[in-house]
């Protein structure tokens, strides 16, 4: 079973890092120049829950954006 939210299937996503040098323009600098770029992920804020579903209770993966919005009902 995958890491992903049971309720809304919110997952991983993947971005990059970005590492920078030098001053700002604005504060006086030539301007801010990349130096390396790596690829790292965003992982969601999951947590295991026990919920009913079709009436049985079920130990599942979910986002703690649904467990606040209340859109499961705990077991």
């Amino acid at each position: 079973m995958a890491k992903v939210c049971a309720i809304c299937g919110k997952g991983k996503t993947r971005g990059n890092t970005v590492q920078r040098r030098g001053l700002a323009k604005k504060k006086g600098g030539v301007g801010r120049k990349t130096t390396s770029i790596t690829k790292r992920v965003f992982k969601p804020n999951l947590q295991r829950v026990k919920i009913i579903i079709a009436g049985k209770v079920q130990k599942v993966w979910v986002c703690a954006k649904c467990l606040k919005h209340g859109k499961i009902q705990k077991a």
